[in-house]
C-alpha cells in the first residue's frame, strides 16, 4: 500500500466509472476534488452518504469542486445500487462512482486497512487542490457516516488559505472571523485585509472573512 501525506501529489490513475473512463488528473483539470471511498454497494450507511453527496453537489460546484466515489464493486453493481440510492434518498446520483475491482486505486490511496476489513475499502476522504496536491485526508470507520457539512467547511477553509493568506480557528464556520497567517507582515495587512484586523497577540491576528 502507498503512503500519502498532506502536500503529496495525488497519484494519477485511469479507471472505469459509472460515467465512463476517468483519467484522474485530466478529469480533475483546474478544479478541486473530493475523492472518497465507501466499503460496499448495497449497504445502509453508504446509501445515505452517496445520496447526501448528490444533494450537496451544487454546494461543491459553487466551490469549483468535483466529487468522485469509489469502492471495489463492479460497474454493474454500481449502476444497480444507484437506482436504490435515488429511490430511498429522494435524489439523483450526479457524480461518477469508480469501479475498482482490481484494487488499483484503493492501493494507490491506501484505502484498504487489513485490520478493519481486508476485503473492503474504508471510508477515506481526500481533498485535492487544482495543483494536484493532497490537502486533506480523513478516514472513518465503516459504522460512522461522514458529515459532508464538515467536508465543505474544510474546503472553504482550504480555499481561504489558498486565495487569501488566511487560516481558520477552532470551530470556524463560513463567515466567521479568520486568522491572518504568520507569513503576512503587519505592514501588508491594510492592503490585503481592508476590512481591518484585531491583534489579540502578535502571533494571533484576526480579520473578518473576506468573502
Amino acid at each position: 500500500m502507498a503512503v500519502i501525506r498532506l502536500g503529496d501529489i495525488a497519484p494519477d490513475f485511469s479507471a472505469k466509472s459509472t460515467e465512463g473512463t476517468i483519467n484522474f488528473h485530466e478529469w480533475l483539470g483546474d478544479s478541486w476534488c473530493v475523492l472518497f471511498s465507501h466499503p460496499a454497494d448495497y449497504t445502509p450507511v453508504c446509501t445515505t452518504e452517496l445520496g447526501t453527496v448528490a444533494k450537496y453537489k451544487p454546494e461543491f460546484e459553487k466551490r469549483n469542486t468535483k466529487v468522485v466515489a469509489l469502492s471495489v464493486d463492479g460497474i454493474t453493481s454500481h449502476h444497480g445500487w444507484i437506482s436504490d440510492i435515488n429511490e430511498t434518498q429522494g435524489t439523483t446520483v450526479n457524480f461518477p462512482i469508480i469501479a475498482d475491482e482490481d484494487r488499483n486505486v484503493s492501493e494507490l490511496y491506501d484505502m484498504i486497512h487489513p485490520n478493519a476489513d481486508s476485503k473492503l475499502t474504508v471510508r477515506s476522504v481526500f481533498v485535492i487542490a487544482p495543483d494536484k496536491t493532497v490537502k486533506l485526508i480523513i478516514t472513518y470507520p465503516a459504522s460512522t457516516g461522514r458529515n459532508f457539512d464538515e467536508i465543505i467547511r474544510v474546503i472553504d477553509s482550504l480555499q481561504l488559505t489558498a486565495y487569501h493568506k488566511l487560516a481558520t480557528p477552532a470551530n470556524w464556520n463560513n463567515g466567521d472571523d479568520c486568522v491572518i497567517v504568520p507569513s503576512v507582515t503587519n505592514e501588508e495587512i491594510p492592503e490585503l485585509f481592508p476590512k481591518g484586523h484585531t491583534e489579540v497577540k502578535p502571533y494571533l491576528r484576526m480579520t473578518p472573512d473576506p468573502s
